[in-house]
C-alpha cells in the first residue's frame, strides 16, 4: 500500500513542476522516488520516510544552484534592473530625512533617496543608482559633478 501512496506523490509533484515550471518540486520527486523503491521491497515506513526527507534535501542542495545557473543562463535583465549601476544627475535635493529627491536618468525623472540615510545629495551631483525600492531609485554620491 506504501508504494502506492509513494507513487501517487511522484504523479502530484511532478504534475505541480510541470505547471509551475519552477524548479521547485522536482526535487522532491527524486526522493519519492526512492521511498517508492523502498516501499516495493518492504522497507520500513520509518525508512521510507526518512530517505525521502534525506534524498530531498541532498538534491535540492546539491543540485539546485546548478540548475538554476543552466537554466537561468539566457535570462536577461528586465529594464528596471538595467538601471542599477547606471550613473544619473540630480535634480532635486536628495534628503532621505526630508523625504525630498529626484533624479534625471535617460531623459526620464526618477524620485530618489540616498543608499546613506545622513548623505544629502545636492542639484548637478552625479549619483550612481544602487538599488531600486518601489518606484524610487536609491542612489550613492559620486565623487565628481555631473556634466549629464
Amino acid at each position: 500500500m506504501e508504494a502506492v501512496i509513494w507513487m501517487v506523490a511522484i504523479v502530484v509533484l511532478i504534475v505541480i513542476e510541470l505547471l509551475t515550471m519552477g524548479l521547485t518540486t522536482i526535487w522532491f520527486v527524486g526522493g519519492a522516488f526512492l521511498a517508492f523503491l523502498i516501499a516495493l521491497f518492504n522497507g520500513p515506513i520509518w525508512l521510507q520516510i526518512t530517505v525521502f526527507i534525506v534524498a530531498s534535501v541532498c538534491l535540492l542542495i546539491c543540485t539546485r544552484p546548478l540548475a538554476v545557473k543552466y537554466f537561468n543562463k539566457d535570462r536577461k535583465k528586465t529594464n528596471i534592473d538595467s538601471l542599477i549601476g547606471r550613473e544619473c544627475k540630480v535634480i532635486e535635493r536628495i534628503d532621505n530625512f526630508n523625504q525630498t529627491g529626484a533624479v534625471l536618468l535617460s531623459g526620464q525623472e526618477w524620485s530618489a533617496r540616498s543608499f546613506v540615510d545622513n548623505t544629502v545629495l545636492e542639484p548637478g551631483d552625479r549619483a550612481t543608482v544602487r538599488e531600486i525600492k518601489g518606484v524610487k531609485l536609491i542612489v550613492s554620491k559620486s565623487n565628481k559633478k555631473s556634466e549629464l
